[in-house]
């Protein structure tokens, strides 16, 4: 019979997933798998599809640091490179027969008594020593209750749940939403549609984008000389740490901001349009945008960009806040994920039956982003307060991963043992972060973003620096926890 009871779970198998089995399997835990509900591995580079979706960090930097890709053709990849990327590492390190696909949890609950997670799935029970949740905050896409969107007539969809057979030729297209996504697929569709609405309610910092195609030359040398990758990697982490010590001093980032405005300035000779396009807030209050192509493609004579929010749709029309109408064909959202309220935190419940949600009350907290106070031998990766404006998945997962397998080759030591975070040390830990927050310009840069929770507290971002982050979250501390054995 399919074996169902393993020593570690891993949900998802993400970017953050695979990591979690290849660092834990290298560690020893081979009673392992990875339990990923949809068909194939990849996350959120599995999901996004959307036209132009490419990574906005540089290539060199994502990546895991025990598996650097040398052959990466872009400064900044695409999708399609970076699900090969995760596909070839997976092979590579022995973990894709483990992965079991096409089983969602839809609960996972601590038994005190046995020390184990039990598991509701789609494909029936499953039950674990410990439970590592790879899910990610880029997974549930986040649409808009808009009143009357139900009844819209045409097509309606999200970036990350794209349409490929739906044929945007000389469509009327509304696009909800300026951020990430929008940024990278606005200027593939504008040549195709008909006419394209675009609503933003927010004008966004859009920087040049210094992406370059790699020349295989420069592959290959990369590919024969470690070192040469080992230092591109370096030089850019450096790169991308003086630009974060920005975000700790916000005056400097307004310094970059203009840099934004040239490339504003230069795009865009319109001034009308200009200033609808122009951010009244601190560049990196929101996430960090670049683009080579955004701006130019507004300027078409067949795009409409409208400075507002939707209020609501009605037939065929989408109705902004501030009395625009526009006759579309299709709307395609472009507003993001449940960051802060990721479907995970409903199904994860404690000894008593009360779920991450019950206990976090819309404000998510974890000890180092990684484990929660009265969920032992739980680890969530890409958790609460980690989230940097300026660097890589990679580093945070991984400076989590040295945290989580030290917890986790701990408790294999010994049967029945099982460790759960001190409630005063995630206390102390969140405090830490909170009071440093204010100085950052995630608050201090006078934008509302989706870093803030529904109870007006920053649940999202680390507001020191990234080496900071990799010594403190990766630093496990068998003091901190409570050990049981049953």
């Amino acid at each position: 019979m399919e074996q169902r009871d393993f020593a570690v779970l891993v949900v998802g198998a993400g970017a953050s997933g695979l990591g979690a089995a290849i660092r834990l399997s290298r560690a020893g835990a081979g009673d392992l798998a990875v339990l990923e509900k949809a068909g194939a591995l990849g996350g959120t580079w599995r999901d996004n599809t959307y036209p132009g979706c490419a990574c906005d960090v540089p290539s060199a930097l994502y990546s895991y640091s025990f598996a650097p890709n040398p052959e990466w053709t872009r400064a900044f990849a695409g999708q399609a490179e970076i699900r090969a990327y995760l596909q070839d590492t997976a092979t590579r390190f022995g973990v894709t027969e483990k992965i079991r696909y096409g089983v969602e949890v839809t609960r996972a609950q601590w038994n005190p008594r046995e020390s184990r997670w039990e598991l509701e799935t789609s494909q029936g029970p499953y039950t674990a020593r410990i439970l590592v949740a790879g899910t990610g905050p880029w997974h549930e896409p986040l649409i808009p209750d808009l009143p009357g969107l139900a009844g819209f007539p045409g097509e309606v969809f999200h970036s990350a749940r794209w349409n490929h057979g739906y044929d945007l030729t000389g469509r009327r297209v509304a696009v909800i939403g300026t951020g990430a996504s929008a940024v990278q697929f606005v200027p593939e569709i504008v040549p195709r549609v008909g006419r394209l609405h675009l609503f933003q309610r927010t004008a966004q910092w859009v920087l040049p984008k210094p992406d370059h195609s790699v020349p295989g030359v420069e592959r290959f040398l990369l590919r024969r000389f470690p070192a040469l990758q080992a230092a591109l990697r370096a030089a850019e982490y450096g790169l991308m740490e003086t630009l974060g010590f920005g975000f700790r001093h916000p005056w400097l980032l307004r310094q970059v901001q203009k840099i934004g405005l040239a490339h504003l300035r230069r795009s865009v000779r319109d001034p009308v349009l200009r200033k609808v396009l122009t951010p009244d807030y601190t560049l990196g209050c929101k996430r960090l945008l670049m683009s080579n192509t955004y701006y130019r493609a507004l300027t078409k004579s067949t795009v409409d960009v409208h400075g507002t929010a939707v209020r609501a749709v009605a037939g065929r029309r989408v109705l902004g806040a501030d009395g625009t109408v526009a006759e579309v064909d299709a709307i395609i959202f472009g507003t993001g994920f449940h960051i802060l309220d990721m479907p995970v935190s409903a199904r994860v419940f404690d000894a008593e039956g009360r779920s991450l949600d019950d206990h976090w009350k819309g404000s998510p907290q974890a000890y180092a982003g990684t484990t929660v106070a009265g969920f032992p031998n739980l680890y969530l990766l890409l958790g609460p307060s980690l989230g940097t404006g300026h660097s890589s998945a990679f580093t945070i997962v991984e400076a989590q991963l040295r945290h989580t397998v030290a917890a986790v080759t701990r408790t294999l030591r010994s049967a029945g043992t099982s460790l759960a975070v001190r409630p005063e040390v995630q206390a102390a830990f969140d405090a830490e972060v909170q009071a440093a927050l204010p100085g950052t310009v995630y608050q201090s840069g006078g934008c509302s973003s989706y870093y803030t929770d529904v109870n007006g507290r920053n649940s999202f971002s680390w507001p020191f620096s990234t080496g900071r982050l990799r010594s403190r979250v990766g630093q496990f501390r068998e003091a901190d926890y409570e050990i049981t054995t049953s």
